[in-house]
């Protein structure tokens, strides 16, 4: 996920005719493709650096966390590269492209963690079952903040600034969604590289909050 908002210098030049837009738009794209598999690679091996002296149970909160998370994540990443390639506003696509490398990344740690657990990745229990309030935090199959299937059809067809301000207002909800989650497994787990890794995602996903509201309120929205 992101840290404070970079501009993409490459972005930065006078715009260009439609086409070569396109065409920068393909380039930039798979560029970002390229960079969602290397951080997914590196979150792989971030997890098979993590110890495992005591592994946590199939029911432990730390299993649910990372399987819960890892669908969650799933989303934002989806919606990040909806963000790169169809946002008008340049902060936006590149908020966007940060969101779907950063948390791409953390999916690979997490997914990790449950083979070094030799867990299975979907596991028995329903949805946010491994926190103490977490049954209901779910609506209608969804997990806190997550958007539901008519929300991410109305993204894919939005267009310019109105694309660019209903991700923003999505994405924010998305986030305080997940704070809510990592906030859980903070309180209620045990293993301490589990519990450093979510601080990290915590403390990550609150400074996207700030970009993404900062944008909102920039645009109007």
């Amino acid at each position: 996920m992101t840290g404070a908002v970079t501009t993409d210098t490459e972005l930065d030049e006078v715009p260009a005719a439609d086409g070569d837009r396109g065409a920068t738009r393909r380039f930039g794209a798979l560029a970002l493709a390229a960079a969602v598999v290397v951080g997914l690679l590196l979150g792989y091996a971030g997890g098979l650096l993590t110890p495992t002296f005591t592994r946590p149970g199939d029911h432990s909160v730390e299993a649910g966390f990372a399987r819960d998370m890892t669908t969650h994540h799933a989303q934002a990443v989806e919606m990040g590269m909806m963000a790169f390639q169809q946002g008008q506003d340049l902060e936006v696509r590149q908020i966007g492209g940060d969101i779907a490398t950063g948390q791409q990344g953390e999916i690979g740690t997490m997914q990790t963690w449950l083979r070094l657990w030799k867990l299975d990745p979907t596991g028995d229990q329903p949805p946010m079952a491994w926190m103490s309030d977490g049954a209901g935090l779910v609506k209608n199959g969804l997990m806190p903040g997550m958007a539901t299937p008519e929300e991410m059809k109305k993204l894919r067809e939005a267009k310019g600034r109105e694309f660019d301000v209903l991700f923003l207002r999505l994405m924010i909800q998305h986030h305080l969604g997940g704070i809510h989650m990592i906030e859980g497994v903070l309180a209620e787990g045990h293993d301490k590289d589990v519990l450093a890794v979510a601080q990290t995602m915590k403390n990550t996903q609150q400074n996207d909050l700030a970009n993404l509201q900062a944008a909102l309120k920039r645009l109007g929205g």
